[in-house]
């Protein structure tokens, strides 16, 4: 069996090469963390929606339709103000409310709606187009806001 024979002048280079390769590590580690949580953190940030439809035919002919807003759901921190952007794809105007508050609005086709947004309660808050509210008039359209 050999002896590994570690000479006098190597050894602070091998005993400093893990520190320095857990300082390099660290520091990078905490440059990723930052930039998740600063992302997280911007006094306004804007979410985008577009209103969009789906079409398809039943098996005896009839066709059927639903408008969506896309996405579905979106999460936005509490106390945070947020630009909420929807542009309008499909159908000619939704216009639209957003339960438990006092907003209220009108998407057209063709055009882009700012909403501004700022909750300060927790919760989930439904977006409501109030033409397309139930399948007989080719809804639900309905969306989520979580709040967090």
């Amino acid at each position: 069996m050999r002896s590994i024979i570690i000479k006098k002048k190597w050894l602070p280079v091998i005993i400093c090469s893990p520190v320095f390769f857990f300082l390099i590590f660290a520091w990078w580690y905490n440059e990723e963390v930052q930039s998740y949580e600063t992302a997280g953190q911007a006094e306004e940030f804007e979410i985008q929606m577009v209103t969009t439809e789906f079409k398809t035919t039943t098996e005896d002919g009839k066709e059927i339709e639903a408008y969506r807003w896309d996405p579905g759901t979106i999460v936005i921190p509490k106390n945070k103000q947020v630009k909420l952007k929807i542009y309008g794809v499909n159908g000619k105007e939704h216009p639209f409310m957003i339960e438990g508050t006092d907003i209220k609005g009108t998407v057209k086709k063709g055009e882009e709606t700012e909403i501004d947004l700022h909750f300060t309660e927790s919760g989930i808050y439904r977006l409501i187009c109030l033409t397309h509210s139930h399948h007989d008039d080719n809804g639900p359209m309905v969306g989520y806001i979580v709040v967090n």
